[in-house]
């Protein structure tokens, strides 16, 4: 199918300040997988008092950020929630990563029992364990229904999903939510949370190109089939970064 004149449009949350271990690599490489198949990647930039209008986009994007980060955009985040869960509800697509995907839960606990409010589009909460806790930190392997999905992780808290929320993937390497369920994100209709930084989409083409495809639906609301595009360089960095894993899931010590 010819996808030349084509359109999607991109909200990006907070990018100048939710974008740890270069969450901004995702918006490069849907501009970069729409160019090639001429379609237009429309990118607005929502920062904290900017409105957020459901109608004026396909795709929304959030990066991760630490709790100071998060504490930074939780009240703008609230105020934005019912937009954004409308949104949510149409089949907007959507990726939140680590920080970002904390607060689409409903509530982040930090080390001290101070909370840190979310917004609920996954049936999730998250707790940090305190400060003598290890961090989830290192190379990823998933399972999902997008393919084997790779990345990196490095998180303090710990994310738990309630019985209204189904994981994004199963933990072949790495920690996952919690180190201990094997779960590593959520989703919720078209709406994918995780924990994966790396950037995520560089290396997993066909998680890019399925969010690609669900925008371009939202927008023409009508099935429209995705040219296939010549993957070489993004299989070779998939593969040796699943390579990786295997390797330092190897050397490292298992955790008690």
């Amino acid at each position: 199918m010819d996808t030349s004149g084509l359109q999607i449009r991109v909200a990006h949350l907070y990018p100048d300040v939710m974008n740890i271990y270069g969450d901004r690599g995702n918006v490069i490489a849907l501009r970069y997988r729409c160019r090639a198949r001429g379609i237009e990647c429309a990118v607005v930039e929502i920062t904290i008092g900017d409105p957020f209008v459901p109608a004026e986009f396909d795709l929304l994007l959030v990066g991760g950020g630490q709790d100071r980060e998060q504490r930074r955009i939780a009240d703008d985040l609230v105020e934005k929630g019912p937009a954004i869960r409308d949104a949510v509800e149409s089949d907007m697509p959507v990726l939140a990563v680590c920080g970002g995907f904390q607060l689409f839960g409903h509530r982040y606990v930090d080390h001290q029992g101070g909370i840190i409010p979310g917004i609920g589009i996954f049936d999730l909460e998250t707790h940090h364990p305190g400060p003598r806790a290890d961090r989830s930190i290192g190379d990823v392997v998933l399972e999902t229904d997008f393919g084997e999905i790779v990345g990196f992780e490095n998180h303090g808290g710990r994310t738990y999903l309630g019985p209204g929320a189904v994981p994004f993937g199963t933990v072949v390497r790495g920690f996952g939510n919690n180190a201990s369920d094997g779960s590593e994100g959520a989703r919720y209709r078209n709406a994918i949370g995780t924990y994966l930084h790396g950037s995520v989409l560089p290396k997993n083409p066909a998680l890019a190109d399925a969010l690609i495809h669900l925008a371009l639906r939202h927008r023409y609301g009508r099935e429209i089939e995705l040219p296939p595009l010549d993957d070489a360089t993004e299989s070779r960095a998939h593969s040796s970064a699943s390579a990786v894993a295997a390797r330092r899931s190897r050397e490292t010590p298992a955790r008690s």
